[in-house]
């Protein structure tokens, strides 16, 4: 009995051990209601690509009260922070700041009411869809825990607010403008994105190729018009554009290998005015993704001669081809240097437990980051991680009831943010711990 007494009382005192202090994460746990605050204004006051202006002036406030050198406005609207701590090498850290041309419908209290004009010259609501003001709001998390821990590490930092990603050209804006000449040339570039996909607080970590390249694609469908009645004293390119857009399915079902993903959508087809008159023009509009240089190759030659082909076999004469333009330039796949991506895995393993940590599948989303990686040279390092945003509850009902839910880019899309910060925050401070040792 005595011995039962014994191993009960050890028990309960190990039960009641305090749980190792953690500095970083304490730090962070800290910083979150000023954080959140930070990102519910965030979140209610989006601007468009190349117009973020008031969220740039956040982003560089923040990072001079933590002790930054910091020059804003570089590639239009883009903020730099710079903090020198001795030896060692150069981290770059980035958080994209641009909102998207939607109509916020997510019901939150801080909802999004901001209305502005595209670059493409439509008015419309703005809203954060796609997770930016997490982006920010954790970078400027991370600045604050590792200015107040530059004992723990040494190199140099620079982290940046970067401009117009959903247009896929703010990285090369700020390229343009001296990122990699202007300031020290990063050894290693870190970010994060947030995830639909994944639950709260998960860390996505994927090796090679994670984001693809993005294109697109516009063809003009030049025909022969005329009354509606009389159709055999024309040439309709409303159904030379049609045989286009079923002959275009064939790029990736019967041309790509299918170990390589591609994706052709035809998002738009503009053409006709009136139940009676046959066009003389149809255009569309198409998105297409691929990770290789060579699958791109591929798809855009086959849009090109599937173009051609269709007009050549309707009988329209040579002057009347389909006009093929791809816009230039286009979001390059964003590729994951995998002895980074796995080093980091190893790290971010042990700092949140193997059960906080995935390894998804490559995206067809396109984005900018690898830009930066690219530019810098083969001697630059890259790595983009996931951090989920959706509750697990939510993500295990939908998969038994088969639900699709809301994703990014879409008007309900709103992410568990407190739990995207605090995980996107400590993931950018811890993974650049480990590559900036104390010497």
């Amino acid at each position: 009995m005595k011995h039962i007494v014994t191993l009960a009382a050890a028990l309960l005192a190990t039960t009641a051990a305090p749980v190792q202090a953690d500095p970083i994460r304490d730090r962070i746990a800290a910083e979150m209601p000023s954080l959140m605050a930070i990102y519910r204004d965030l979140h209610q006051n989006p601007e468009l690509s190349f117009q973020e202006v008031r969220s740039a002036r956040i982003m560089a406030d923040a990072a001079r009260a933590a002790g930054f050198e910091v020059t804003e406005k570089v590639g239009k609207t883009g903020v730099v922070a710079v903090m020198r701590n001795g030896p060692g090498p150069v981290v770059l850290v980035r958080a994209d700041m641009d909102g998207l041309p939607i109509e916020e419908q997510t019901g939150l209290p801080y909802a999004s009411k901001a209305r502005g004009v595209s670059t493409a010259g439509v008015e419309s609501g703005i809203m954060h869809g796609c997770g930016h003001d997490t982006h920010m709001t954790g970078w400027i998390g991370a600045a604050r825990v590792l200015a107040a821990n530059k004992d723990k590490w040494s190199g140099t930092l620079v982290m940046i607010g970067q401009p117009a990603e959903e247009i896929n050209l703010g990285a090369l804006e700020m390229i343009k403008d001296g990122l990699l000449t202007r300031w020290p040339k990063p050894d290693y570039a870190i970010a994060f994105h947030d995830s639909a996909e994944l639950a709260s607080g998960v860390v996505g970590v994927k090796a090679g190729y994670a984001l693809a390249n993005a294109d697109s694609v516009d063809i003009t469908v030049k025909g022969l018009g005329g009354h509606g009645a009389y159709p055999h004293t024309t040439k309709d390119p409303i159904v030379v554009a049609s045989a286009i857009v079923m002959r275009l399915q064939t790029l990736v079902s019967r041309e790509s290998n299918p170990f390589e993903p591609s994706v052709v959508t035809v998002g738009a087809i503009h053409g006709g005015a009136k139940h009676n008159i046959i066009s003389d023009e149809v255009k569309l509009q198409l998105t297409v993704r691929s990770y290789s240089d060579s699958s791109r190759k591929l798809l855009l030659d086959g849009i090109r001669r599937i173009a051609r082909a269709e007009a050549q076999a309707s009988g329209l004469p040579e002057d009347r081809m389909p006009l093929v333009t791809v816009a230039e330039p286009y979001a390059r796949a964003t590729y994951n240097t995998p002895e980074l991506a796995e080093r980091m895995r190893g790290v971010l393993t042990k700092r949140f437990g193997a059960e906080r940590i995935a390894n998804p599948q490559p995206s067809m989303a396109g984005e900018d980051f690898g830009e930066i990686a690219r530019a810098a040279g083969p001697n630059t390092q890259s790595l983009i991680l996931w951090i989920g945003g959706r509750s697990k509850a939510e993500l295990e009902a939908a998969a038994k009831e088969g639900r699709q839910l809301p994703g990014l880019h879409s008007p309900f899309w709103a992410p568990e943010a407190d739990k995207v910060i605090a995980a996107g925050t400590e993931a950018l401070v811890a993974t650049t711990l480990e590559l900036m040792p104390r010497r």
